[in-house]
């Protein structure tokens, strides 16, 4: 007699840790920590970690709407002039909006189908290599781009350390050992580095 269990399936995404990154002298922006844990078969990961810009949500709403006409996508919070970085309620605030936009994205099995999400939420690629890589004008596909994305960042900042000083030990899988539900300092980073500033508004 066999059983055959159904998992539920389940996507767990946060967005945390907002950080300001400087582009130059004259020129910030905050980027925020996706965290994806998941058992979906959608995914090529099982768990992620990227950083993006409010600039990079926005390019993905308008990608995914152009692809799926009929669906309503939701919003995101609202990009208001007197956004202060330097203000924490403001921070909080969109980074909450951003959380709710993928937790809502990420329930529509349409949506889930678009390349573009994924390489948004799994690898540390620019709009523009994005949507080179979904219209096969790269040598790498999306599920490679996606894998080397992770055996780049496998590591945890900590660890980084430890491997400067010559000492190493990667678990391939598993690249968080963090809930995800505590507070967010640098030990449960996961290994997130700040994207290169790109030239994108």
């Amino acid at each position: 007699l066999v059983f055959v269990m159904h998992l539920q399936e389940f996507v767990t995404v946060l967005v945390r840790d907002p950080r300001i990154q400087k582009e130059d002298s004259w020129h910030s922006y905050i980027d925020y920590e996706i965290f994806i844990h998941t058992n979906s078969i959608c995914f090529t990961r099982k768990t992620s970690c990227v950083r993006r810009r409010f600039r990079e949500f926005v390019w993905l709403r308008q990608r995914l709407q152009s692809n799926a006409v009929l669906i309503q996508l939701p919003e995101l919070p609202s990009k208001t002039p007197f956004f202060n970085m330097n203000n924490p309620h403001h921070v909080d605030h969109r980074r909450q909006g951003l959380q709710e936009f993928l937790e809502k994205i990420l329930q529509d099995a349409l949506l889930l189908s678009d390349s573009r999400l994924h390489l948004f939420l799994q690898t540390q690629l620019s709009p523009e290599d994005m949507e080179a890589c979904v219209s096969g004008q790269t040598k790498y596909s999306v599920a490679d781009a996606i894998h080397s994305f992770a055996s780049l960042n496998r590591r945890f900042p900590i660890e980084d350390e430890e491997r400067k000083k010559g000492k190493s030990d990667a678990d391939s899988d598993s690249e968080s050992s963090s809930s995800g539900l505590g507070p967010s300092d640098d030990s449960i980073s996961c290994g997130c580095k700040a994207s290169p500033a790109s030239e994108e508004s």
